[in-house]
């Protein structure tokens, strides 16, 4: 049953298989990232990077902690390097920080853990950087908010090449499939007229969050999320499904997701609401109207 699960969790996700014979996408090369990041193409082309991929290891660990911060925010850095115009995201692991249900926010003490993190990691001969950080969005959706916008837009300015995931947690459970976004903010000088950087509709996303999505839409894009596992992936996933994933994101989504599910019957409601109160409110309007022009005729 754990077997036929993870095979279709896979299935579910896209998660292609690297070829065994190289497991390519795990071969860090200094040499090409220290060219690369003296040539830096992407200040040239704000639309440079169009694309991520992201190792199963890396997304069962990004998705897991988002569960467990329930309906508040979490957050985690991403580790890997970029190659052309795609972002390889190899690993990740969670920051020790303070979350509420609309922001997180990074402290002082996740500052040292980073820098100890990736110690730690250099010593045991992994030279991925930090290539991006991703954060939950419980209930309401893969897109950037305005203070993810500033977070995603200042870590480019200081340490670009860098990227922001949104991952849903209950929308994943809903759906048996994670909820990812991936997405980059413009320069500043940069003017951008598409306005597609949601990557959500207007109509799934809460009426408490409707006034802010889509208000900084125009000041970053979205990236195409794509997954891949190796044969090095292969020991560390199946430990990490029986261990984790059947207990926390292969439940009765009905019952796990009980919360969330009267979250979005409520919103429903007020939505309606909302609505009949515009049109009757209209029509009141026209109705006044008409009564003004058979007075004056």
């Amino acid at each position: 049953m754990s077997q036929a699960a993870f095979g279709g969790w896979e299935l579910d996700n896209n998660v292609e298989l690297v070829d065994p014979r190289r497991d390519g996408l795990y071969n860090y090369d200094a040499e090409a990232q220290k060219t690369l990041n003296q040539q830096r193409p992407w200040l040239k082309d704000p639309h440079h990077f169009k694309h991520v991929r992201i190792s199963a290891v890396a997304l069962i660990k990004m998705a897991m902690h988002a569960r467990s911060g329930g309906s508040l925010e979490v957050m985690g850095l991403m580790q890997g390097y970029v190659s052309h115009e795609t972002f390889i995201v190899t690993d990740a692991f969670r920051l020790p920080v303070e979350g509420t249900e609309t922001r997180v926010n990074a402290q002082d003490e996740a500052n040292e853990y980073i820098v100890e993190y990736l110690d730690q990691c250099r010593a045991q001969g992994r030279q991925e950087n930090v290539v991006g950080w991703y954060h939950s969005h419980p209930g309401y959706g893969c897109w950037l908010s305005g203070i993810d916008v500033e977070t995603e837009y200042m870590q480019q300015t200081f340490q670009d090449p860098f990227l922001a995931v949104v991952i849903d947690p209950d929308r994943t459970i809903s759906g048996g499939k994670v909820e990812i976004g991936a997405f980059r903010t413009y320069p500043a000088d940069y003017k951008n007229t598409d306005g597609a950087g949601a990557s959500d509709g207007y109509e799934a996303v809460p009426l408490a969050k409707a006034a802010e999505f889509g208000a900084h839409a125009n000041r970053y894009y979205s990236l195409e999320v794509s997954h891949f596992k190796s044969t090095l992936d292969s020991h560390l996933l199946e430990q990490l499904w029986h261990k984790y994933w059947v207990q926390t994101l292969s439940q009765n989504p009905l019952l796990t997701n009980r919360d969330y599910g009267n979250k979005q019957l409520l919103d429903l409601s007020s939505k309606i609401r909302d609505a009949t109160t515009n049109i009757t409110r209209t029509r009141g309007g026209q109705g006044a109207c008409l009564a003004v022009s058979a007075t004056l005729g």
